[in-house]
């Protein structure tokens, strides 16, 4: 049976349809892992350095000058940027009440997460991902006075990365996109209507309670199956307490770094292969009085088609009850 969900945070609307899940090609997407990268034509592997424009930052322990080895994780600018901070004003629009226009400034920045030639954080130790969350951490600090700053991690060529080694993107805008000041909106919402209640920790504290899309938990974080997922095996990663800004949380466990590592794993476990997928830190955006960060993992096993691009509206062929019990059940090893 059919039903159509509404997120909780995002107000979005998703079809859940678990019968079409046995249709033909109900499973377009890549089904075996990438293959291994290329080491000599890998710019982000020690010894490349002088492939990226120079570094703005990396975690060297050891000490070791910039832009060379003995990095753990490196900083560079985007070699084609979105953004940049000097982007020139555009022609005035003869028409601007139609034709809107202003300049992409902002700074894009890519992170390298390790030096391993790996093309996903699921094949670095926990303790290398929680070394490339401190670096996302800093870096988005170090953006503070952006409007909007969006992290986001790309793995393989389907879930949008040009280049295969493992990395994150940082984005820092402006404005506040428009998804992003909607859910702004339903937090500040839900405070007024609950006497100020936070709307992320009242979601994980029901689910937590439920348990029928929990899919681990540990002392500061829990990993969850989404009540509206837009796609399938879809994971949602969240601070048991609230903290407004992923940048400004003092969490003492590696900022749900063993918990994203062991999500990525169980999906492997699951399906027998890690898949294209997207990751991206949902932060407090400027002017957000009630919000608590989080982190969206989206395996990118179905296209998005007519109904999705057209309306909006998500159509989810696994039900979210069922991916976390499978998730729940599969191995972090």
């Amino acid at each position: 049976m059919s039903e159509v969900r509404v997120d909780p945070l995002t107000g979005l609307k998703t079809i859940v349809a678990g019968g079409r899940a046995d249709r033909p090609g109900g499973w377009p997407i890549a089904g075996a892992d990438a293959p291994p990268i290329d080491a000599e034509a890998d710019p982000f592997a020690p010894g490349h350095e002088d492939r990226t424009p120079p570094e703005v930052a990396a975690d060297r322990p050891d000490g070791s000058a910039p832009d060379g080895p003995g990095w753990r994780v490196r900083v560079v600018p985007n070699l084609y940027p979105a953004l940049a901070p000097d982007t020139e004003d555009p022609a005035p629009s003869h028409a601007p009440e139609l034709f809107s226009t202003a300049p992409a400034r902002g700074a894009h920045e890519v992170i390298v997460n390790a030096p391993d030639a790996v093309t996903s954080l699921a094949d670095l130790s926990v303790e290398q991902v929680g070394h490339a969350m401190a670096m996302w951490r800093a870096r988005m600090r170090a953006h503070a006075g952006a409007a909007y700053l969006h992290l986001l991690v790309n793995e393989r060529a389907e879930g949008g990365a040009s280049l295969p080694h493992t990395h994150a993107q940082l984005y820092a805008l402006d404005f506040v996109p428009a998804q992003v000041a909607r859910e702004r909106e339903r937090f500040a919402a839900y405070a007024v209507q609950t006497m100020g209640s936070n709307l992320l920790e009242n979601l994980v504290a029901e689910e937590v309670r439920l348990r029928e899309r929990l899919i681990a938990i540990d002392d500061e974080m829990v990993l969850l199956s989404p009540y509206a997922a837009r796609l399938p095996f879809a994971m949602l990663l969240a601070p048991r307490r609230p903290t407004a800004r992923f940048e400004d949380d003092g969490l003492a466990g590696g900022f749900g770094a063993a918990l994203l590592h062991g999500a990525l794993q169980r999906l492997r476990g699951v399906l027998g292969f890690l898949p294209p997928l997207n990751i991206w830190v949902r932060t407090a955006p400027a002017g957000a009085d009630h919000f608590c960060w989080r982190i969206d993992v989206v395996p990118r096993l179905t296209h998005l088609a007519g109904l999705e691009l057209g309306t909006g509206v998500g159509l989810n062929i696994v039900a979210p009850e069922t991916a976390a019990q499978r998730l729940r059940d599969a191995s972090t090893a």
